[in-house]
């Protein structure tokens, strides 16, 4: 039997940051659309620091023999996340001051690091700081033997090295003995960075860290400064309330919740220019391990790249994006009525998310209805979503909504609006032991029967990342989707309810399953003397369930194509993954729909999912993919996939190294850029609507 191979989850998913970096090099891009990607990459990557790293840390602590239990070593595996890092993190370096700081200069943005000022300049920022800055400056010396200060997750801190000033008393010739110090920057109360006065029709900008920098002299009266150089702790943050099975949930998260900035150290990001016994100092000051310390530039934090002052104008970012209106649902006054008429299906960003709010307050308001129901990962602040379900609530609809409490580092958000919905009236059901709800559904029951109405998409309920999150989402009336979703309900409320699913897949009942069915479909098929043909987009590919049967598929002869954003543990172009392909899109939104194309001989069946094939999604979450039969919808989220499997010009070839190889193009061949020419495609259609007029 063939031994198949696996890629690690952790260096796959950093071969996927690494694609994110690359946006930062684009050229074609403009030059505040490459800032944006430094910011995301960076954003990215303390989050993998403060999960993914974090607990392979905590497994490093584990004794040996319990080591050989796991499937990876992780010594070995931190050892290479660390070199991939670095690596990575040379390039980001280049990229900045290389590239994106000479471009800014170009257009005349001057990025001041460390020079000298002008004295125009100089006294801008004296008076800033200690007008500003200097109230909040809580200078911490480093002593032995005493109980160091507590470092906050990401805060950004100077270690400084200062010698007090001679006396004249004090003899010259005796060697001084430095004194060590940390200075918080207060970034999180001022913004990072500080627009100076224009000078000569140039505009200059400052890092907060160098205001301090250069004025840290008032903060240490009596003292001469030596030197300075930053550095930052991130901190795990990851807490298993999943597998909590008993008692209150709210107030375990809202414990973990304060417990998460106090995490233990994952990572101590340092400037690289510190000398070796300054770090030691500061190792042994901190309690740290060598696998915590990690070799950085002079500034960190660069997720704040994401408020980077633009003074020069729009000309620097990309244009304005207008989603595109959806001709009948634009013209009619009731959204019901047009789900009457046909299944819709929308595909965000391109086409507007105000439909779904719509639909949502037409529920509310509708006397017909009389209850909804809905579940609920992540929703953006103010939500026009909850407002909808509370004031459906208000006007005497019963109304059931699933807050998923332990969605990473939204759950305090989730908190805030389960209690709004709660106080008024909103049946709230909270997080169900053991397993997270991640389904994307809304159900609208109506008075009459036959009259009910759903909403299932592959995106969350957020009116604010349907902007920049590439999702689908379908309104139904469908009496077997409606009457399954009823049943799911039922389940989320009270889990001895007996559920059987036919059309739906649910995860925890059927989905891993049928999936496994209709992938041994195309390999029958191709047994017969058929044609075998998978195309499966998500977001990760994990499970290794899923991937073997994937290796025996292509094995068989059966052709797949991946299209995979992130994490992808299945390893191409090996003897039993030649038939595999595999592409990345990274672009302007989040490609973060989920969709499963399956030849079937011809009858060509696609689903579209909430769920990866991660183990998590497919083993300890409640999911929910669920199949799209209209014809004409149906071979629009083909036609989607093949300008996908298309795009020459932000995809990219995963190969077996974990890179991302830029597709060659033919000679006189097109540039072909998937999201441009979706948008293309779906504004086509809308126009054909008009022209039938």
């Amino acid at each position: 039997m063939t031994k198949y191979q696996f890629f690690n989850r952790d260096l796959s998913w950093l071969s996927f940051n690494n694609r994110v970096l690359d946006e930062a090099r684009n050229p074609n891009l403009p030059l505040y659309e490459r800032i944006k990607f430094l910011a995301i990459y960076s954003s990215n990557l303390d989050e993998f620091y403060r999960i993914r790293v974090a607990s392979y840390q905590r497994f490093t602590e584990l004794p040996i023999e319990d080591k050989l239990q796991l499937r990876e070593n992780p010594d070995q595996t931190l050892k290479k996340i660390k070199q991939q890092v670095h690596k990575q993190q040379i390039e980001f370096g280049h990229i900045f001051s290389k590239e994106i700081v000479p471009e800014l200069l170009e257009n005349n943005i001057v990025l001041l690091q460390g020079e000298d000022l002008c004295e125009e300049h100089y006294e801008f920022t004296k008076e800033f700081f200690l007008d500003n800055l200097l109230p909040h400056m809580q200078p911490m010396l480093l002593l032995k033997k005493q109980i160091q200060p507590f470092l906050k997750n990401n805060a950004i801190y100077l270690a400084v090295k200062l010698y007090k000033k001679r006396s004249k008393k004090d003899n010259p010739d005796k060697p001084r003995r430095a004194k060590y110090a940390i200075v918080r920057i207060p970034s999180n109360r001022f913004d990072r960075f500080i627009e100076l006065p224009a000078i000569n029709d140039k505009h200059h900008i400052m890092f907060l860290d160098d205001i301090v920098k250069l004025h840290m002299k008032v903060v240490f009266p009596g003292f001469k400064i030596d030197s300075t150089y930053s550095f930052k702790m991130s901190r795990d943050a990851d807490f298993l309330i999943e597998d909590e099975y008993s008692g209150n949930i709210m107030s375990m998260i809202e414990r973990n919740i304060k417990k998460r900035e106090r995490g233990e150290p994952s990572r101590f990001l340092y400037d690289e220019n510190i000398p070796r016994d300054f770090l030691n100092l500061l190792k042994l000051a901190f309690n740290l391990t060598n696998n915590e310390l990690v070799k950085g530039a002079r500034y960190h934090n660069f997720q704040d790249f994401f408020s980077f002052p633009n003074p020069a104008g729009k000309e620097l970012e990309d244009e304005p994006f207008h989603a595109l209106k959806v001709k009948e649902l634009g013209q009619s006054k009731s959204i019901f009525k047009e789900i009457n008429k046909k299944d819709i299906l929308l595909h965000y960003p391109y086409q507007s998310y105000e439909y779904v709010i719509r639909f949502l307050n037409e529920a509310a308001i509708d006397p017909k209805v009389e209850e909804i129901k809905a579940t609920q990962y992540r929703v953006a602040e103010n939500s026009a979503v909850v407002n909808a379900l509370i004031n459906a609530a208000l006007n005497g609809k019963k109304v059931t909504v699933l807050v998923e409490l332990k969605a990473r580092f939204d759950e305090e958000a989730n908190m805030n609006s389960a209690r709004a919905m709660t106080k008024a009236g909103v049946k709230i059901i909270y997080s169900l032991p053991g397993l997270k709800v991640h389904a994307k559904i809304a159900l609208v029951i109506r008075k009459t029967e036959k009259e009910d109405y759903a909403y299932l998409s592959t995106g969350n309920f957020n009116e604010n990342t349907a902007r920049i999150y590439a999702d689908h989402g379908l309104f139904t009336k469908d009496e077997t989707t409606i009457s399954e979703l009823k049943l799911l309900f039922n389940y989320l409320e009270n889990q001895e309810t007996e559920c059987k699913f036919n059309k739906l897949l649910i995860g925890q009942f059927n989905m891993r399953d049928e999936f496994l069915k209709m992938i041994d479909r195309e390999i029958a098929n191709i047994e017969n003397g058929g044609k075998g043909h998978l195309i499966l987009k998500m977001n990760g590919l994990q499970e290794r369930q899923m991937i073997n049967k994937l290796y025996e598929a292509s094995s068989k002869g059966v052709k797949i194509d991946l299209i995979i954003r992130g994490i992808c543990c299945l390893i191409p172009n090996k003897s039993y993954s030649k038939n595999i392909n595999i592409i990345r899109i990274v672009d302007q939104f989040l490609e973060h729909a989920r969709v499963f194309y399956f030849y079937n001989n011809g009858s060509k069946e696609v689903y579209l999912s909430s769920a990866d094939w991660m183990s998590r999604n497919l083993h300890r979450r409640i999911e929910c993919a669920f199949p799209i039969e209209k014809p004409k919808l149906k071979q629009e989220l083909i036609d989607i996939l093949n300008i996908q499997l298309s795009d020459n010009t932000n995809a990219r070839i995963i190969n077996d190294r974990l890179e991302n190889i830029k597709p060659q193009n033919g000679v006189n061949q097109d540039a072909k850029r998937a999201q441009r020419d979706i948008y293309k495609y779906l504004e086509a259609i809308e126009f054909s609507k008009k022209s039938k007029n």
